[in-house]
């Protein structure tokens, strides 16, 4: 089969419901934008869980081949490819016109349960808002991203996900020379908060209603049935602030660190956005730093909660015009807005900490004891991960043998003064000893995306071989299950590795 009849009869094979919501909206928000002919495309990953999210026929894609059309040389029939516009504040400064320097989305489609998802090749070629890039992306940050957002999804995190990677021998000019790949990226929106803020920013406030619209009447459809506009839009933002600070509570209670949370990283349905210098925690530090380009620790672990606050006051200070038409009050509106935030992410944190501690109901001592595990984790640096999973094997028997939790730590006698309180707490509930461990097994992960995985993974590849891509997603996929043929995957990391931070060109 010729080149060209391979590349038509993959395309074929994503012949989908394309609704192109964005294509539609136009311009000053999504622009025109076809993408670049990438060299001698080849398959490295595909994802069967994100082709039955969309309906797709994951043997039949395969057999076609779907370097072409995921690469973008061969778009499937109805698509209308764009870019998108926003800005941000990037480390807490208003950086100006942003947007997809290096990712095109190819369309919107819709499945058959009615679910809309928009289609993005992140890494094919030039757009509008390039400046002076390239507009690829490589295959180092192209594995990282592809595994972590899987890996989150798999752990019950809100976030973008990853069809399919494609390859190149395209050389892409970074600190080396390294190769070309393309990442199809899909999520229900990927607008964001510098979508709005670009209009604002520029005094383009007629801008912003359309966009708003644009996200509520396919997002949100009961706050869409909100007659009054103006308390559309605060119901509206009361939901983004709910949303937002919610991820974040996830993210502190696997360990996650984001490295760069600018504002045109923050997603408007609350989904994880943009993987970058990312990491899972190995040894708790609360002051944890994962991207070395942040040399203030403005992203640190302990300061994400404040940082998803901050981020939100920019949001909400760029839709002040839908709030009300006199600036005054729309000012009022927002400022009470944002004080919902600290509420909602407080009780969002507790539920998470108390279900991987196994408590069943809520107390106001509660704070302290996880408080206190905490602190007695990051005085010796005990895994996150490993800690959180090994209490999971404990009784609440105070006769019981403690090893599977205190042998985590360095100070065993500190982390067995802790589990008598954690004890004492569980013998005030009638908790079943049984039901509580399991509960506790489904709460905290056993398989994390630690930071060496990634980078063992992506050696292989740059040596050709994709195995153990595949072979990290289906662990990843099951990360609550014991998996005793994968448990090396679970140790320690290895000196080498212990630390290591990545940075934004990851």
């Amino acid at each position: 089969m010729s080149d060209a009849a391979t590349a038509d009869q993959a395309a074929s094979t994503l012949a989908l419901n394309w609704i192109n919501r964005q294509a539609a909206l136009g311009e000053p928000w999504f622009f025109a934008q076809a993408p670049t002919t990438l060299p001698a495309p080849y398959p490295i990953a595909f994802n069967d869980d994100v082709a039955a999210l969309l309906d797709l026929d994951a043997d039949a894609i395969r057999a076609a081949g779907y370097a072409e059309a995921l690469s973008g040389n061969a778009l499937p029939g109805g698509c209308e490819p764009v870019a998108h516009r926003y800005g941000g504040h990037q480390f807490g400064v208003w950086a100006g016109q942003l947007g997809d320097g290096r990712a095109i989305t190819i369309g919107d489609m819709r499945n058959r349960r009615g679910q809309a998802y928009e289609i993005q090749l992140k890494g094919a070629g030039k757009t509008p808002f390039s400046r002076f890039a390239d507009g690829r992306a490589v295959l180092r940050s192209t594995v990282r991203e592809y595994l972590a957002s899987e890996a989150l999804a798999a752990l019950g995190i809100p976030t973008t996900r990853a069809l399919a990677i494609v390859g190149s021998d395209a050389p892409v000019y970074r600190e080396t020379v390294e190769h070309a790949a393309v990442m199809t990226r899909v999520a229900p929106s990927l607008v964001r908060f510098g979508s709005f803020e670009i209009l604002f920013e520029s005094r383009n406030f007629d801008a912003l209603a359309p966009l708003a619209d644009h996200v509520i009447e396919e997002h949100f459809p009961q706050i869409a049935a909100i007659d009054d506009a103006a308390e559309r839009y605060r119901v509206w933002v009361e939901r983004v602030i709910d949303l937002t600070a919610a991820l974040i509570a996830d993210w502190q209670a696997v360990g996650f660190c984001h490295g760069v949370m600018n504002t045109d990283n923050m997603s408007v349905l609350g989904l994880t956005l943009d993987y970058g210098p990312y990491g899972f925690m190995d040894s708790f530090d609360p002051r944890w730093i994962c991207n070395h380009t942040d040399a203030g620790g403005r992203y640190s672990y302990e300061q994400q909660p404040h940082v998803g606050l901050w981020n939100l006051g920019r949001f909400v200070q760029a839709i002040l015009p839908l709030l009300s038409g006199d600036p005054d009050t729309a000012v009022e509106i927002g400022q009470k807005l944002l004080e919902r935030y600290r509420g909602v992410f407080d009780a969002a944190y507790m539920q998470r900490m108390r279900a991987k501690l196994g408590l069943p109901d809520a107390r106001d001592e509660d704070r302290e004891l996880v408080d206190g595990l905490l602190k007695t984790m990051a005085a010796d640096g005990t895994d996150f991960t490993r800690a959180f999973r090994a209490l999971g094997h404990v009784s609440a028997d105070p006769e019981a043998r403690d090893a599977p939790f205190v042998d985590e730590f360095a100070d065993r006698d500190a982390a067995s003064a802790w589990l008598v309180r954690w004890r004492e707490r569980l013998g005030n509930t009638g908790a079943d000893d049984v039901g509580r461990a399991e509960r506790m097994r489904l709460t905290n992960p056993k398989y994390i995306l630690r930071n060496y995985l990634a980078q063992h993974a992506i050696d292989r590849a740059d040596e050709g071989d994709y195995s153990e891509i595949e072979r990290l997603h289906a662990i990843l996929r099951r990360p609550f299950d014991e998996q005793p043929e994968n448990a090396d995957y679970a140790k320690l990391p290895p000196d080498w590795a212990r630390g290591l931070v990545l940075s934004c060109s990851s």
